[in-house]
């Protein structure tokens, strides 16, 4: 998303700097990328395709069923037609064969879900997918998926913050499903206090990298995704592969976060 212009519309103002992150991926070990055809729109897919492309140790994943017809105007559209329709654009724009990852970016309300999810299994029968996600779901939805189509990941928001798909999450767990949490850093929103702040200062490091080190100890389904135009930010999120947690750093995370959501205290 970030490799984007402001509002994730057009392009970035600097593309030679977001093709050097993509470059600097594979460098790092990172071998999963996601991104979705309503970014720029086109511009993330364009510029993965033309420095990922033909990559084959680099899994990518990308979503359509939300548009963008203008900075941060968002819109979920499921007709079959229009899902196909962008299905193909993605394949052209991602320089690939196959899609390895292909998510419904919403559920439009305004079409029969089955409608879209049968698309979704026609495609993957075409083979111009090869495994299946959904993005912002319930568990009930993801369970009335499952019975046309079989569903691989499921993307929601999750953070030490907004914990609301808790319950998704360990769906994925029992079911062998990766959860791509979205927004892992609560998109910049980190607060100055709470636990999360204090475990930093120990180990003298950015309370993004504590963040994503704690969602990492929190699943083994998870697949963070934090977002970065820079390579240095890229760089410094990936420190918390290696920075592992203590049960007690977890635990109190997991505490303060359980506060959160009842308004005694806050880590956003």
């Amino acid at each position: 998303m970030r490799l984007t212009g402001p509002g994730i519309w057009g392009p970035p103002e600097d593309p030679d700097q977001c093709r050097a992150v993509l470059r600097r991926l594979p460098d790092l070990g990172v071998d999963f990328i996601d991104t979705a055809d309503s970014y720029g729109p086109g511009v993330s897919e364009d510029l993965i395709g033309e420095t990922l492309g033909n990559r084959d140790d680099v899994t990518i994943a990308t979503k359509a069923g939300f548009t963008n017809s203008g900075p941060r105007a968002w819109a979920p559209v499921g007709r079959p037609e229009y899902l196909r329709q962008q299905c193909l654009m993605s394949l052209r724009r991602l320089r690939r064969d196959v899609i390895d990852l292909w998510q419904l970016h919403r559920i439009d309300p305004k079409v029969p879900r089955d409608e879209q999810f049968g698309t979704l299994g026609d495609l993957q029968q075409e083979g111009k997918v090869r495994f299946i996600g959904l993005s912002e779901v319930s568990v009930e939805e993801i369970e009335a998926a499952e019975k046309i189509v079989p569903i691989a990941s499921v993307q929601n928001r999750y953070n030490p913050a907004d914990r609301d798909s808790a319950e998704v999450l360990r769906y994925c767990e029992a079911h062998g499903l990766a959860f791509i949490p979205w927004a892992p850093l609560g998109q910049g929103g980190l607060s100055a206090k709470g636990p999360l702040v204090d475990i930093a200062r120990e180990r003298d490091l950015p309370v993004e990298v504590i963040a994503l080190a704690w969602l990492l100890a929190d699943s083994d389904c998870m697949l963070p995704i934090p977002g970065t135009s820079k390579v240095s930010h890229l760089e410094e999120n990936m420190r918390a592969t290696t920075t592992p947690l203590t049960s007690e750093q977890v635990a109190a995370i997991e505490a303060a976060a359980q506060l959160s959501r009842r308004g005694v205290a806050s880590v956003t």
